[in-house]
């Protein structure tokens, strides 16, 4: 009796892309309830703005294209796009930054280079980037935390800030500068670091509020990396290259550069480290590239939040690396077993 025998690979893949997206997500959960529990429900508005933008472009594009357009929804990359430039942004950004920065992200910054798997640089990042340069004002526009605070406003009123029925109240009389904008404002203003830090936006290890929202995308990371999601040579480099040189800076002048906790747990350091930084296609794929990757960007958001223009520098610091990422992949290739390199 003969047994069909089906062709290799004989044992099925553990892993596909919507499972990988969906561990993605539900990684992502921790954070965003901090980022709720500290500045509001208008973190689920921006949520909610960020998917339908990101799907409806993703369809669109793949209309336009011909393509199949329900499997490459499913994928849930699209999905995970908006997921993290929605959890980058203020809460009371209004509706329409949302929806064109997440367009953006998707048509320009994915499928203009081909779709998933193609593009060269971060969509997220390249859609933040884009409000950050062209919108200034609004993507500082934060809320004060709860821990600061002490209230949250009610999805009422952050809906009607977000879809601009009270917009002068959104912007002049509810946000306040991020400890990472403060320091650096007040820095320039020739203030000594402990005179800065008494102020009461900080508090803990770095800000009031921004300390948990970074502790719960750092246990999200953490989870990823257990589950084998993504590979820990990024985040440990980055983590461990910015700690590093801020200590180096920190031990030459503490009158100037805080201790390396309040980089760790401020802005987006821990969203950036294992969410951002790691994305497969746009990040150093061999072992010592992603060593280098990593590190040089640790550095590169050290360097912006000291002396750019900028008070966090994540997302450009991500986007300069991913520029690199080839190079970096050409020259730390692997010795192939049996040739000489």
């Amino acid at each position: 009796m003969r047994f069909p025998t089906a062709p290799s690979p004989h044992l099925a893949p553990s892993n596909s892309v919507s499972r990988i997206m969906l561990t993605v997500m539900g990684a992502l959960i921790p954070g965003i309830i901090a980022l709720v529990w500290q500045f509001g429900p208008g973190v689920l508005v921006q949520i909610a703005i960020a998917l339908v933008a990101a799907l409806t472009a993703e369809a669109m594009v793949l209309l336009l294209r011909k393509r199949l357009v329900l499997p490459a929804l499913m994928d849930g990359s699209a999905a995970v796009t908006a997921l993290l430039l929605a959890v980058s942004l203020p809460p009371l950004t209004p509706w329409w930054m949302t929806a064109f920065g997440t367009q953006f992200a998707i048509v320009i910054g994915k499928q203009l280079y081909g779709g998933l798997g193609f593009n060269p640089f971060n969509p997220a990042m390249v859609g933040y980037a884009v409000l950050l340069i062209s919108f200034p004002r609004q993507m500082t526009a934060w809320l004060p935390p709860v821990d600061l605070s002490g209230f949250s406003l009610s999805f009422a009123d952050v809906a009607s800030v977000i879809f601009q029925q009270e917009s002068s109240l959104a912007y002049d009389g509810l946000s306040q500068a991020t400890p990472l904008d403060l320091l650096k404002t007040q820095l320039g203003l020739q203030t000594h670091l402990d005179e800065i830090q008494s102020a009461g936006v900080f508090g803990g290890l770095s800000g009031k509020g921004w300390q948990w929202v970074n502790f719960w995308f750092l246990a999200g990371g953490l989870w990823l990396l257990w589950r084998g999601i993504i590979d820990w040579r990024i985040p440990l480099s980055f983590l461990g290259s910015l700690y590093l040189i801020n200590m180096f800076f920190f031990l030459y002048d503490s009158s100037i550069y805080p201790n390396p906790l309040f980089h760790w747990f401020s802005g987006a350091t821990m969203l950036g480290a294992f969410f951002i930084a790691t994305d497969p296609v746009s990040a150093s794929t061999t072992p010592r590239g992603r060593l280098i990757y990593g590190a040089l960007i640790g550095i590169l958001v050290f360097v912006i939040r000291s002396w750019g223009g900028y008070p966090d520098g994540v997302a450009f610091a991500v986007l300069l690396m991913n520029f690199a990422a080839p190079t970096l992949d050409h020259y730390t290739r692997p010795r192939v077993v049996g040739h000489r390199r």
